[in-house]
């Protein structure tokens, strides 16, 4: 079974709600990113979600713009993504999902990044700018590797596109909770937890939160209307600001597991 599902099925049997991390690749080099993420894992976090570093997003805030700089210049690459997974699996079992945008993807090549990503490791792709309707050619070359798809929705994303999203999705809907990009602005939560009852309804798949999320406060308040949340900003944040970032990134990975778990 893949490891995303399996993690569902344990939260939901200990009635907890996952917490995914969201850290980019290679910041702020390989090494320090490959003792982050395994930080991450040792301190409450079920799913990681490696961030591709790219020079073009269209989605990710500044503070995510400038992370994925920093690897970038640092050396990090689409095939270095791949051995970082791998690495990991050396010392942790937790589910990895790899976020990228589709053209560092069809540019290393659809059947090779399967193969690859399989080989590694590797429990899901999040795409962002990679729709369901163009999503046919890498859906097959993933086919058999296990590997899930996983999709985002919109806080304006109508009910028949919810179910089209869920179609021949896997592992989890990741519902973006406010318009904009990740890590500005606050959180309506009245109008999130309102949303996310919505899409609950409507998806067969776990409904996790994310954009916006960034303290245990916010966890806590949201821990009862998904089946998640995802923290990507507040966590790139401590990496750019410096020190002793693994100690501080598990501290913060602490405090939000706190907070998810109040409930």
């Amino acid at each position: 079974m893949n490891r995303i599902d399996e993690k569902f099925r344990q939260l939901a049997a200990e009635n907890r709600k996952a917490l995914i991390s969201f850290l980019t690749v290679g910041d702020p080099d390989y090494e320090t990113s490959l003792q982050i993420m395994q930080a991450a894992a040792e301190n409450g976090v079920d799913i990681l979600e490696l961030g591709v570093p790219f020079s073009d997003p269209t989605a990710d805030g500044p503070v995510i713009q400038v992370a994925s700089q920093r690897a970038l210049r640092a050396g990090m690459r689409f095939s270095k993504a791949i051995q970082l997974v791998a690495d990991l699996r050396k010392t942790t079992q937790t589910p990895i999902v790899l976020f990228s945008y589709y053209n560092p993807i069809f540019k290393y090549g659809l059947e090779r990044t399967a193969r690859e990503a399989a080989a590694a490791g590797a429990d899901g792709f999040l795409i962002v700018d990679l729709p369901p309707e163009e999503s046919g050619p890498f859906a097959q070359a993933l086919d058999g590797t296990g590997i899930h798809i996983i999709r985002l929705a919109a806080p304006t994303t109508r009910e028949e596109r919810i179910r089209k999203l869920s179609d021949g999705a896997g592992g989890f809907l990741y519902l973006i909770t406010r318009m904009g990009v990740t890590g500005t602005g606050g959180l309506d939560f009245d109008a999130v937890k309102k949303r996310a009852a919505a899409v609950k309804r409507l998806c067969p798949l776990p409904v996790c939160l994310g954009f916006g999320i960034s303290s245990g406060e916010d966890a806590a308040a949201l821990s009862d209307c998904a089946d998640g949340v995802i923290v990507g900003s507040a966590l790139v944040r401590i990496v750019a600001e410096g020190g002793d970032v693994v100690s501080r990134v598990a501290a913060k990975i602490r405090e939000l597991r706190a907070g998810l778990d109040r409930r």
